[in-house]
């Protein structure tokens, strides 16, 4: 198990342990949504190719903030962020992105659905958070899901 750190924040031990756990399996989960964001960005192609191009960076971009906010809530409370690759790979909830596409159409299809998928899990953490007793928590993936459903809805804009 990894450190833990001393903290005067007013929660018990082992509800920040259990924050903290939640926390990482999100963490995970974030940084694999901002991975495939990256693979959909590299390799998209169609005639909708720099709109596309522009919006997954953007999403990227999004991602690696939720991923920096939640891996800072982990630390806050005592606990530690387990962010490596290896971890990530091993961690991550997330339907692996497909990386065998190029078409538009098909890259919207796989983030819409990476993205609504991480989604539920950011609502299953607010629920989670909440039963741990961290509103604080909860309202970090409250804005966090805020900012999925709005990046869900960009991308499935292309696809109607």
């Amino acid at each position: 198990m990894a450190k833990r750190y001393e903290t005067k924040i007013d929660m018990g031990k082992k509800q920040r342990e259990a924050v903290t756990k939640l926390l990482n399996v999100r963490l995970a989960d974030a940084i694999d949504l901002s991975l495939a964001g990256k693979q959909a960005h590299w390799n998209v192609k169609g005639p909708n190719f720099l709109s596309l191009h522009e919006l997954f960076d953007k999403i990227v971009g999004a991602a690696q903030g939720w991923v920096d906010d939640i891996a800072e809530r982990a630390i806050a409370l005592g606990g530690h962020a387990s962010g490596t690759v290896q971890v990530v790979a091993k961690s991550s909830t997330l339907k692996a992105y497909p990386v065998g596409i190029t078409a538009s159409t098909d890259h919207l299809e796989a983030m819409a659905t990476t993205l609504a998928q991480f989604g539920k899990l950011v609502r299953a953490a607010i629920d989670e958070a909440d039963k741990l007793g961290d509103a604080d928590t909860a309202d970090l993936f409250t804005g966090i899901s805020t900012d999925v459903d709005k990046y869900l809805w960009f991308v499935e804009a292309h696809l109607q």
